[in-house]
């Protein structure tokens, strides 16, 4: 078999790359896979924390994941790996041929985790072929956004009607809504401004849209510029020279040189100072940084997608977030429902989550029981999908059995506030049996009005009205008095 001889277009022949992701890269696997793949191309090898950032920075022409790498999930990030660069090939370590199916349909080479070195070596080979085929042809590439459906199939459970845009999961009409707007976006290289509430997953909608855009190739650089101490956010957005304050013994490039030629994710932008704001916007304007310290700025060509939680307008409103540069960063602006807006979704998530986390600590899936089911649609989810998750996460630690309880979900509450009516809910019945009546006792309290109704139970309308459905309730829907 031929060994691979060129890479991208305009180069230099330099050696084909190819990037390796694995759970523990001492194991004696891992070992003689290296030492075979050493033999066709510079290998480098990634694991646990990294391997996110190890996959949007290399040039890797080949990159090879186990199912799990740590706690993350290999076939986000060869999806990651393989949407960010047009000519990658992505090939997967798979423990078992369950999803082996889905992995295939999303393009990927699918390999037993268990295979021998001499067949990685070959099917790896073929792999270096075609990466450096397609590099080659780089110039003539059919843009990603023919090539396939905007919405797939989130895994081996279609019954959960769960599908995918660039690893957001979708189901519910708004989250719908959301990828006809991204959609929308994929040609466009504007500025975009994502609201939502914390855990709603607005980075996964920043990196939608960069994979989408015409600076995939480039780097996605994400920043919360929460976590960045208030002294260092315009040395680490924009750089600094070596002297500039106590502390810089050498030349840093900042955020912004980090994402020239790609996307600059700005998490929590409401909590930028006032004088970062106005650097923010000179950026904006001018399309140049200057690092601390320097006489002399630099151009750069970013896409600046933005993200808060907090009501931009009324900062403004307040004098806290100037006018100018709110006007800047929000361009098209995209709101993110909360997950309590999206009742349907919950379950789906949840079985999602469970299946997944089961599968990293090892142990046969998982199923909700019909209580477990009740108590997380009644669950309130201030924190969104991302408390969902890590709810889920624990369950699959500590549930004993097959079947998870609502006990073993360890909800702090049902969700929802129930009214004080004087009596309390007969004992001794089912969830869905307790809640109808709460349901029925609430309308009453409320004369049938439903917005007067939620609001006493401190749920959206629209949530209110799923439920009344789900319960079997008909009521005639009255507007709200005066």
């Amino acid at each position: 078999m031929s060994q691979p001889s060129s890479a991208q277009p305009g180069s230099s022949e330099p050696r084909p790359r190819v990037l390796l992701l694995c759970g523990d890269p001492r194991s004696p696997r891992i070992v003689a896979a290296l030492q075979v793949l050493r033999e066709l191309a510079e290998t480098s090898v990634g694991s646990g924390d990294r391997a996110p950032e190890l996959v949007t920075r290399s040039e890797a022409h080949v990159v090879i994941a186990e199912e799990w790498v740590g706690t993350m999930d290999g076939r986000e990030l060869l999806a990651r790996a393989v949407q960010t660069r047009f000519f990658t090939v992505g090939i997967l370590l798979a423990s078992s041929l369950d999803g082996a199916a889905s992995a295939s349909r999303d393009g990927l080479v699918v390999l037993p985790k268990l295979v021998e070195p001499a067949t990685m070596r070959a099917v790896c080979a073929l792999a270096l072929d075609c990466a450096t085929l397609r590099a080659r042809l780089g110039p003539f590439e059919i843009d990603r956004g023919d090539r396939h459906p905007p919405l797939r199939h989130a895994g081996p459970d279609e019954g959960d009607g769960l599908e995918q845009y660039e690893g957001l999961l979708v189901r519910s009409a708004a989250m719908r809504g959301v990828v006809q707007t991204l959609c929308e976006l994929e040609s466009s290289d504007v500025t975009v401004l994502v609201e939502g509430e914390t855990g709603t997953g607005k980075e996964l909608v920043a990196r939608a849209i960069h994979l989408r855009s015409g600076r995939r190739r480039g780097p996605f650089v994400p920043v919360n510029l929460g976590t960045i101490p208030d002294g260092l956010r315009e040395s680490e957005l924009f750089g600094h020279v070596r002297g500039a304050f106590t502390g810089a013994d050498g030349a840093r490039a900042g955020l912004f040189g980090a994402a020239d030629g790609g996307t600059l994710f700005l998490d929590e932008v409401g909590d930028a100072t006032p004088a970062l704001q106005l650097a923010l916007l000179r950026v904006l304007e001018e399309g140049s940084i200057t690092p601390v310290g320097a006489d002399r700025g630099r151009r750069v060509s970013v896409r600046v997608i933005s993200a808060t939680n907090q009501d931009l307008p009324v900062l403004v409103r307040e004098h806290r977030f100037r006018r100018d540069l709110y006007y800047r960063l929000n361009v098209f602006s995209l709101r993110l429902p909360p997950l309590r807006e999206r009742v349907d979704e919950v379950v789906p998530l949840a079985r999602y989550f469970l299946r997944h986390a089961s599968q990293r600590l090892g142990r046969p899936p998982l199923v909700l029981s019909e209580e477990a089911r009740c108590a997380l649609e009644a669950h309130r989810w201030e924190g969104n999908v991302r408390e969902l998750r890590s709810v889920m996460e624990r369950t699959a630690l500590v549930c004993k059995g097959r079947a998870v309880g609502a006990a073993e979900l360890s909800l702090a509450d049902a969700g929802s506030a129930r009214p004080s009516t004087g009596e309390s809910p007969a004992t001794g019945g089912t969830l869905r049996e307790i809640e109808r009546q709460v349901l029925q006792k609430t309308l009453s309290l409320a004369h049938g009005n439903q917005s007067q109704a939620a609001r006493i139970l401190g749920l959206h309308e629209s949530t209110l009205r799923f439920r009344l459905r789900r319960a079997g309730i008909v009521t005639v829907r009255r507007a709200a008095s005066s």
